[in-house]
C-alpha cells in the first residue's frame, strides 16, 4: 500500500512537468510486418516458367511408369516431370490414416483451402497403402486421387517417392494464389 502522504509529495514534484516532445525515433517494440519471402517466389515462378516452357529430353519421355498421376490439361508434361523429379519443395503435409471418406473428404477440401490461402503450392497428401483394409486395398487411395482432379486448384499431382511415403502418399501442386503473388 502507498503512504498516502508520499503521494502527496510526489504530485506536489511533478505538478508543473510537461510531456517531452516528440523525439521522432523508431518505436522497436511495434509489430513488424510479415516478411516477404520474394527470393522464394522468385524461384517457384522460375521453376514452372521452366516446366511450362523447357524442352522436352530423351530422359524425360523416358520417365512416367505406371504410378498414379494427374495434370491438369493445357499445362506441359513438364510440370508432371518436376514434380516427380521433386524441384518443388513440399511445404506442407496431410495424413488421413483412419478416416472414413467423408472425415477424409472434408478433412482434404479444409486442408487445400488452408494451403491456397497461405501460399502453399506443393503438398504431400498421405492416404496410406492399404495394407489394414480388407483384401488389402487402399480406398482412401482411389478417392483421394478423384477428389484430387475434381478440384480446380490442383495442377497436378503424382505418387511420392519412397522416402515421402511412396505408395501411400501423392504429392500434389496447387496453383498459385491470386492474394499471395508478389507484383
Amino acid at each position: 500500500m502507498i503512504d498516502p502522504d508520499d503521494l502527496a509529495a510526489f504530485r506536489a514534484a511533478v505538478a508543473d512537468t510537461r510531456p517531452l516532445p516528440a523525439s521522432g525515433r523508431v518505436d522497436l517494440h511495434g509489430k513488424l510486418p510479415p516478411p516477404r519471402p520474394l527470393q522464394h517466389l522468385a524461384d517457384e515462378r522460375a521453376a514452372l516458367h521452366e516446366s511450362l516452357h523447357g524442352r522436352i529430353g530423351l530422359q524425360d519421355r523416358l520417365e512416367g511408369g505406371d504410378e498414379p498421376h494427374f495434370v491438369r490439361p493445357g499445362l506441359a508434361q513438364t510440370v508432371l516431370r518436376d514434380l516427380r523429379r521433386g524441384r518443388w519443395v513440399i511445404q506442407d503435409e496431410i495424413d488421413l490414416h483412419g478416416l472414413n471418406r467423408e472425415e477424409a473428404r472434408q478433412l482434404l477440401a479444409a486442408f487445400l483451402a488452408d494451403c491456397l490461402h497461405d501460399g502453399k503450392r506443393c503438398l504431400r497428401v498421405i492416404h496410406g497403402k492399404g495394407l489394414r483394409s480388407p483384401q488389402r486395398t487402399s480406398i482412401l487411395r482411389q478417392l483421394v486421387r478423384g477428389w484430387l482432379a475434381q478440384r480446380d486448384e490442383v495442377l497436378a499431382y503424382c505418387q511420392a517417392k519412397p522416402h515421402d511415403g511412396g505408395e501411400g502418399a501423392l504429392i500434389v501442386l496447387l496453383r498459385a494464389n491470386k492474394k499471395s503473388r508478389v507484383a
